[in-house]
C-alpha cells in the first residue's frame, strides 16, 4: 500500500511478532491456518484491499531458526523494526517463584548467553508494540495451565501485564479466546488491528474481558440449534440425542461465544454442531469454574427442573397441535368447478 493512498495517521507496513513460547501446545497457531475468512495467506500476501503490508514472524510457520528467528524480535526491542503488532500465545508463568531456572524462553541474550524468558520479551515489546493481541485462553486468561494446583504461577497476558494496560497504539490488550481459538474469530479481529493501524477503522469494540464484542457478545445458546428443545424442556439424556445437552454438561446457556453459528473450519463443524458439549472455553473462569466437564451444570437442574417439565410439555403439545393445522393445505386448494378461495364471502376464513 503506497503513502499516498494510507489514510490519515496510518502506516504502511507491520511486522506481526508472534510467540507460542508461552505455557503452549501451539494448537492456536495450527488452529488458524484453517481460517478463510480471511485466511492466514491472504493477509500475508496481501490479498485483503486495504491493509499494511504484512511480515510474519511465527515460529511454527517460519523458514527461520535459531538466531535467524529471533532476529526480528531483538530489532524490535531496540526500535530497529518499525510498527509491530505483538500477538501471545499460551499463559504467561510466573517467573518470580521459578526458584533456580526459568519457566519458558525463546532464545538467548546476546550478551550473557542466557535464555531470554518470555516474560522479559513481554517487558521488552509490549509496550512498543502498536497493538497487543492475546489467541487462544490460555493466553488471555491463562486457560489450562492456570488451573488451581498448578506450580508455574501461570496467568492471562492482561493479568501480567495489568487490565488498564495500552499499547502504543493506545489499544487495550485484545483478547480472542478459545482452546484453540476459532480461526476465523482470530483472523477478523487481526484484520480490524491491521485496518485500524492503516488508519481505516474505528478503535476496535471490546467487552469488560476484552474480547471483539461482535464475536462474543452473545451466548452460545442463543446460536445453538438445539435451543428450541431447551424451550420446549426437552433434553438429551445421552450423546447421541440432537435435544438440548444442559443435562449431560452443556454449559452452553452462559458461555459467551458464536461458535455454533459460525461453525468451525469454513462455516462446518462447532462442539454443539456435531452432538459435542460446550465446555466454557472461551471463558475467564475455565477450566475451573466448569469442572467437571460431562457433569450436569449446577444452573441445569433448575433450568430443566419443575418448571420446564410443566411448561415445556405444554408448548410441545399446543405446538403440535399448530403443526398439524399448518401441515395441511387450505380446503379451495382444488379442482371442481366453484370458486371457494377466501375471495368469495361464503368461504371467508374457511
Amino acid at each position: 500500500m503506497s503513502t499516498d493512498t494510507l489514510a490519515p495517521g496510518g502506516v504502511d507496513e507491520v511486522h506481526i511478532l508472534w510467540t507460542s513460547e508461552g505455557m503452549s501446545c501451539d494448537g492456536d497457531t495450527v488452529s488458524v491456518t484453517a481460517a478463510t475468512l480471511p485466511s492466514l495467506e491472504d493477509v500475508v500476501l496481501g490479498a485483503i484491499p486495504g491493509i499494511p503490508k504484512v511480515h510474519l514472524h511465527n515460529k511454527v510457520l517460519a523458514y527461520e531458526t535459531g538466531e535467524d528467528f529471533t532476529r526480528a524480535f531483538h530489532q524490535a526491542a531496540e526500535d530497529e523494526l518499525g510498527p509491530f503488532v505483538l500477538v501471545v500465545e499460551g499463559s504467561i508463568p510466573n517467573e518470580n517463584i521459578n526458584g533456580d531456572g526459568y519457566w519458558t524462553s525463546m532464545g538467548n541474550d546476546p550478551d550473557t548467553g542466557e535464555p531470554i524468558t518470555l516474560n522479559q520479551w513481554i517487558d521488552r515489546l509490549a509496550h512498543k508494540a502498536y497493538a497487543v493481541v492475546a489467541i487462544g485462553t490460555c493466553a488471555t486468561y491463562g486457560g489450562i495451565h492456570a488451573m488451581a494446583g498448578n506450580p508455574t504461577g501461570c496467568m492471562g497476558l492482561a493479568d501480567y501485564l495489568g487490565w488498564d494496560f495500552r499499547s502504543a497504539g493506545g489499544l487495550p490488550i485484545v483478547n480472542v479466546p478459545g482452546c484453540p481459538v476459532q480461526p476465523d474469530n482470530f483472523m477478523e479481529t487481526l484484520l480490524w488491528v491491521l485496518h485500524q493501524a492503516a488508519g481505516l477503522a474505528p478503535p476496535i469494540p471490546l467487552d469488560d474481558q476484552l474480547r471483539p464484542t461482535w464475536l462474543f457478545g452473545k451466548t452460545v445458546h442463543e446460536g445453538c440449534d438445539r435451543a428450541a428443545y431447551y424451550e420446549q424442556g426437552d433434553f438429551a439424556l445421552d450423546y447421541n440425542s440432537p435435544k438440548c445437552q444442559v443435562k449431560i454438561g452443556c454449559w452452553g446457556p452462559v458461555v459467551n461465544c458464536n461458535v455454533p453459528k459460525r461453525g468451525w473450519m469454513d462455516g462446518v463443524g462447532g462442539c454443539p454442531n456435531v452432538g459435542g458439549i460446550c465446555i466454557a472455553c472461551t471463558m475467564p473462569g475455565f477450566p475451573d469454574k466448569f469442572m467437571p466437564f460431562m457433569d450436569e451444570p449446577p444452573g441445569g437442574s433448575v433450568s430443566s427442573g419443575l418448571l420446564s417439565r410443566t411448561y415445556g410439555p405444554l408448548v410441545r403439545s399446543l405446538r403440535a397441535i399448530t403443526n398439524s393445522t399448518v401441515n395441511k393445505e387450505p380446503r379451495w386448494r382444488h379442482n371442481r368447478a366453484e370458486l371457494t378461495s377466501g375471495y368469495d364471502p361464503r368461504w371467508s376464513g374457511r
